[in-house]
């Protein structure tokens, strides 16, 4: 099993990669930081759906191509156009959600929407050369729900207030020490730390890991009405701040 495939290939949609009981979803755009097109979204849910039908996989691993970026996130253009479609959090939501365990594997750099991929899996394992950034605040976007809370649910209010309010970027020290990272190794041994998770996770009895994730979702669950972030939520979606910065953005200045 390797998370970082040859950069060589040309960029394209997610891969899927079956290995005994290890499911890896690939993300592969290498050239543009694995970057998440709003068209992947459908593909990585066919490859949920195949992987939940094959009762054979115990674990699910998610990484990117190539050796500097987990991902970039979501593409800046359907931050612009597309988000309210909703189906990139629809899709996040689901894989938080998964029976199976999960692992994202952060071999470089995770940005924007990316982080939050990141914390909906169950473990995280990254590398001393990872760095980790939530620009929103930088585009005028009041992030998503399911996004904050799982940034408050994993990282707790102090964190997560830092991170979207600052748009900082943070180094692989803080990100293990706010617990963004569940472990961190060298990149040299990274391949081989991982393949011992997903290993450890394969062996376990997958009714009783299935059961405790749900619980200790429940157990860690915030208790906020949502509604009103919900509100302010669609109201930056429409705003003109949001839509004047990102053009900025897309046009380089």
């Amino acid at each position: 099993m390797t998370t970082s495939a040859p950069d060589r290939a040309p960029d394209t949609a997610p891969q899927l990669d079956l290995n005994g009981p290890c499911a890896t979803i690939r993300l592969n755009r290498p050239s543009q930081h694995n970057r998440i097109d709003p068209t992947d979204i459908p593909v990585i849910q066919g490859y949920l759906d195949t992987i939940e039908a094959t009762p054979a996989i115990r674990v699910v691993v998610f990484a990117g191509n190539g050796p500097k970026t987990f991902s970039s996130g979501y593409t800046l253009q359907a931050i612009r156009e597309k988000l309210d479609e909703r189906t990139f959090e629809a899709l996040l939501d689901r894989i938080e959600r998964l029976p199976l365990p999960t692992v994202a594997a952060i071999h470089g750099g995770v940005y924007g929407g990316a982080t939050d991929l990141a914390l909906c899996c169950d473990l995280r394992l990254g590398v001393t050369t990872s760095r980790m950034f939530m620009p929103a605040a930088k585009f005028g976007l009041h992030y998503y729900p399911g996004g904050m809370r799982r940034y408050v649910e994993r990282l707790g209010l102090t964190a997560a207030t830092r991170l979207f309010l600052t748009a900082a970027t943070i180094d692989s020290d803080e990100m293990l020490r706010i617990g963004f990272l569940t472990e961190r190794v060298t990149p040299e041994t990274f391949e081989a730390r991982l393949m011992q998770v997903v290993a450890e996770l394969a062996t376990n009895e997958p009714g009783a890991m299935a059961a405790m994730k749900q619980s200790l979702a429940e157990l860690g669950a915030a208790r906020a009405d949502t509604g009103p972030i919900e509100r302010r939520y669609l109201e930056s979606l429409a705003s003109p701040a949001l839509r004047d910065r990102l053009s900025e953005k897309l046009a380089g200045r």
